[in-house]
């Protein structure tokens, strides 16, 4: 069965989490839909094919451009497995959103996963998704594989609420740019909005979703979000979130 990874991942934890559920059902291809410029390779899958999709979580939902770039794909009862990524809080709505989202665009929820990240802001659960994760990840994969043995496929039940929560939107927090800043340009070419200015090197608040994928991938560290509100924010969060959250799959 031909497997592909789908996945909008700013900061790569969807991504790796999306990827070791598709490789341990066979060597998949991806489809990258991080940038809004995203050139996709292909949009359509056939009915005896497999995608694995992958997202975070934005304040318990799907963020609302991440749902924009899935609509350009169709599947054609294509069995599919949906997951997302999120830091330590909640999943609240988004998992049910993402399975509802892949029902509407042609594709057969077979599985499901909800799966922990380290979180953009602070210092919650750094390191992961682990190899302890990714050793979870791939066992649930092979009950997928099980599963998709059967001749009758169960759609997963999937905890969340219709309607579904307000969220979707991105964060308050802009990264800044400091001197340091060399001008490389791979802040503005990597930037999932193009809130980027490609000349000064400024960020837009009207466009930044503060996903910081341009703090985590500055050569030289020069964009940051180093503030007195930023920090507060980041060491409140931080203790509230501290106690360890684990992986949870739904077959």
């Amino acid at each position: 069965m031909k497997t592909t990874a789908v996945y909008f991942s700013p900061t790569g934890t969807s991504e790796k989490g999306a990827l070791a559920i598709a490789n341990a059902l066979g060597q998949a291809e991806k489809l990258d839909l991080t940038r809004f410029d995203a050139a996709l390779t292909r949009t359509g899958f056939a009915k005896d094919e497999l995608v694995v999709f992958g997202a975070p979580v934005y304040g318990g939902r799907l963020y609302k451009g991440a749902v924009e770039r899935f609509h350009r794909l169709k599947g054609n009862g294509t069995p599919c497995v949906v997951t997302v990524t999120y830091g330590n809080r909640d999943f609240d709505d988004a998992l049910l959103e993402l399975s509802d989202l892949a029902k509407e665009l042609g594709f057969r929820p077979v599985a499901a996963a909800a799966l922990i990240g380290e979180h953009t802001y602070g210092n919650i659960q750094k390191g992961r998704p682990n190899g302890e994760d990714l050793a979870e990840d791939e066992a649930f994969a092979r009950n997928v594989l099980a599963k998709l043995q059967q001749d009758h496929l169960s759609e997963p039940e999937i905890p969340g609420n219709r309607p579904y929560k307000e969220g979707g939107n991105g964060g308050k927090f802009h990264p800044l740019t400091a001197e340091a800043c060399v001008k490389c340009g791979l802040c503005a070419r990597e930037c999932p909005e193009g809130a980027i200015d490609p000349e000064t090197f400024q960020v837009n608040p009207d466009k930044c979703i503060a996903c910081f994928r341009c703090i985590r991938r500055c050569p030289v560290h020069a964009k940051n979000m180093d503030t007195p509100e930023y920090r507060e924010f980041a060491e409140m969060f931080t203790k509230k979130l501290a106690n360890r959250r684990e992986n949870a799959y739904f077959l």
